[in-house]
C-alpha cells in the first residue's frame, strides 16, 4: 500500500473538500467492489499479470473509469496492467489532438486507434432512425480486434449504474424481454472477457467527479446530436421517479442483484412443469 500523500498523476490537482473526497472514495469503494462481486480480476497460474484495454471516449464516464482503474491501481489492489484506448470514429470536428495530449501527459500508455466508422453509420442508417446500434457494433468489433493486437484479456467499459438501468427499461418497453447489460461476459468468440467496472457507480457521481478534476470532456457528436432516442425517453421516465421518489434508482438497481425465476414467467429458467404437492416449496 502506498504511503496516503502520494498521488497518480491524473488526481493531481483534485479538490481537497470533504464533498470530493466522499465522493471519490465512494467511486472508489463500488467500483472496487463490482470488481470484487463479479470476478473481473483473473488468477493465472502461471503468475503472469492480466492486460486491460481500458476504453476511452472523452466522456465523463470513460475519464472517471480510467482515473479509478488507476486508483486501484496506485494502491495495489488492482493487479493488472492497463492499457487507454480511444476509437477516433472519424467525426467531423472531432478534436483528435485533445486524448493523446492528456494520456500523454498524464503518463498513462495509450493507443488511438483511427477507423472511419461515421462514414459508414451515415452511409448504412436510414434517415430519421438512430444510429446507436450499428455505431455500437462497428465500435465494439474494431475494440475487440485492438485488444487482440495488443494481448489484452478484457475490454474494459465505463457503462455506469444509470446505463444498466436503462438499458433493462429499454429491453422492457421495447425488446419484451428482462435482460440489461452484465457487468461481466465473454464475447461470441470466446476469447475476450468485457467488462463494466462503474456498474455500481451512479451516473451523477461520475459528472461530478469529471467536472470537479476538470477533465477535457468531448461531447459525442453522433448520436447525441439525435432526439426522441429510447434511451432519453427512458431516461426521463426514470429521472421522474427519482424526482418524486429519491432513491428509486437504487432501490431498481438492487432489484436487477436479486432476481427470482421461481416468481416470474420463462419455463426456460424454472421448471414449472416439475413442481408437486409433496414437498414444501419456498414462496
Amino acid at each position: 500500500m502506498l504511503d496516503e500523500t502520494e498521488i497518480h498523476p491524473l488526481f493531481e490537482g483534485a479538490p481537497t473538500t470533504t464533498e470530493f473526497k466522499k465522493l471519490r472514495k465512494r467511486i472508489v469503494r463500488q467500483t472496487r467492489e463490482a470488481i470484487t462481486q463479479y470476478g473481473m480480476i483473473e488468477r493465472r497460474s502461471d503468475g503472469t499479470v492480466p492486460k486491460w484495454l481500458v476504453c476511452l471516449s472523452g466522456g465523463k464516464d470513460s475519464y472517471t473509469l480510467l482515473a479509478v482503474l488507476y486508483e486501484l491501481k496506485w494502491r495495489g489492489l488492482l493487479p493488472v496492467d492497463l492499457l487507454a484506448c480511444n476509437l477516433d470514429q472519424g467525426q467531423p470536428g472531432f478534436p483528435a489532438t485533445v486524448l493523446p495530449e492528456f494520456l500523454a501527459r498524464m503518463g498513462v500508455p495509450h493507443r488511438i486507434e483511427y477507423q472511419d466508422t461515421y462514414s459508414i453509420v451515415m452511409d448504412k442508417v436510414p434517415a430519421g432512425r438512430t444510429f446507436c446500434a450499428l455505431c455500437s457494433r462497428l465500435r465494439r468489433g474494431n475494440l475487440y480486434r485492438v485488444a487482440r493486437e495488443e494481448g489484452c484479456s478484457a475490454v474494459v467499459l465505463g457503462h455506469h449504474r444509470d446505463d444498466i438501468l436503462e438499458t433493462f427499461f429499454m429491453n422492457l418497453f421495447h425488446g419484451g424481454r428482462l435482460a440489461t447489460m452484465p457487468p461481466k461476459l465473454v464475447n461470441e468468440e470466446g476469447d475476450l472477457f468485457l467488462y463494466r467496472p462503474l456498474a455500481h457507480v451512479a451516473e451523477v457521481d461520475c459528472e461530478k467527479f469529471a467536472q470537479a478534476m476538470q477533465y477535457p470532456i468531448i461531447p459525442c457528436d453522433l448520436c447525441g446530436s439525435q432526439d426522441g432516442l429510447q434511451r432519453q425517453q427512458v431516461k426521463q421516465i426514470l429521472d421522474g421517479w427519482e424526482r418524486n421518489s429519491p432513491g428509486r434508482r437504487q432501490v431498481m438497481f438492487r432489484s436487477l442483484m436479486n432476481a427470482r425465476p421461481s416468481h416470474l414467467l420463462d419455463p426456460k429458467l424454472f421448471d414449472f412443469a416439475a413442481l408437486t404437492l409433496d414437498a414444501p416449496h419456498k414462496d
